[in-house]
């Protein structure tokens, strides 16, 4: 078999979330070149605000404006800054307790090196060019050396508050599907499917694994399976993906290839959404130049009997 397999990938949506009204306060006086803090119960002053007190679950809404200067109370150098960091070039992640706040905030800090960072240190907040009410509106922290910075005494209450958000969840990472899932794309590659066989309870995986999950050995003898296969329970979908050119509605199904030991997921195409049942049989569909089947349709065949596919639900 040729060499193992590995691609990168990306995996990434955007989370949306509407604020309440501390965090539409503190994300909107960052826009403003404020930074608000909350006050408990008990006079703490905390930054970045939360809405209830972490110590007494106490709904909190005191809204207090805090100094952009304060102290670094712990760092960590980081000597290679990845993508969508604060600084492309190396800088210390701290924390910093800005003058009237009790708490620390974490951000990172534009310093020339490790040996000009150190706790106890007097910092500042840059604020970015282009601010829209997102941590990001502070560029950075940098070294201060001046009298610390005293507050306006802020209210709070701002025009056209920002209400809700939306930040990007990514991971970027190599994935190698190993010894066995390499050879099964391989051969989807020559349109054959393919699986491996549990040398104990004889069960056929498609895709293979390359160990057996109930018996706890591996698994070396391929077997190809299909490609005709049965419809053993389905969803229709009613809500459009993204960037996925299929209307809706559609039917996603698990298939139950003819000689494998449990079902693989599928389109299933070439037939009203709403004759689609369990027991229908089909086979797969290539485009060209495609690694896997686009879609099944019906084969034509009458419908697998229920108790030949019951034990693969």
């Amino acid at each position: 078999m040729s060499a193992i397999l590995k691609a990168p990938l990306t995996v990434e949506f955007p989370f949306t979330r509407s604020l309440g009204p501390v965090q539409s306060a503190f994300l909107t006086g960052l826009r403003e070149r404020v930074v608000l803090g909350v006050r408990t119960g008990d006079g703490r002053v905390l930054v970045p605000p939360v809405e209830y007190d972490p110590v007494t679950a106490e709904e909190i809404r005191d809204l207090v404006e805090v100094a952009p200067t304060g102290t670094v109370t712990t760092w960590a150098w980081n000597h290679e800054p990845r993508r969508g960091q604060p600084l492309a070039t190396p800088f210390a992640w701290v924390l910093v307790r800005l003058d009237g706040a009790d708490t620390a905030l974490l951000h990172a800090l534009d310093a020339s090196g490790p040996d000009a960072v150190r706790t106890g240190m007097r910092v500042r907040v840059r604020w970015a060019e282009e601010r829209s009410g997102a941590i990001t509106d502070i560029a950075c922290f940098e070294p201060y050396d001046g009298a610390p910075v005293e507050p306006a005494g802020h209210s709070g209450e701002f025009q056209e508050a920002i209400t809700g958000i939306v930040a990007a969840a990514r991971l970027d990472y190599t994935y190698s599907p190993g010894r066995a899932q390499t050879g099964y794309i391989e051969a989807l590659g020559d349109r054959r499917i393919v699986g491996e066989r549990c040398p104990s309870c004889r069960k056929v995986y498609v895709p293979p694994r390359g160990a057996c999950p109930t018996c706890g050995v591996a698994t070396e003898e391929r077997v190809e399976v299909g490609p005709a296969g049965t419809v053993t329970t389905f969803c229709i979908v009613n809500i459009k993906a993204k960037n996925l050119d299929i209307e809706v509605p559609y039917v996603y199904a698990h298939i139950a290839l003819d000689g494998a030991g449990l079902a693989l997921h599928g389109r299933i195409a070439g037939i009203p959404y709403d004759q689609v049942r369990m027991g229908l049989r089909v086979e797969p569909v290539w485009t060209e130049g495609a690694r896997y089947p686009d879609h099944y349709r019906p084969t034509g065949e009458p419908d697998a009997d229920y108790d030949t596919f019951k034990e693969l639900l």
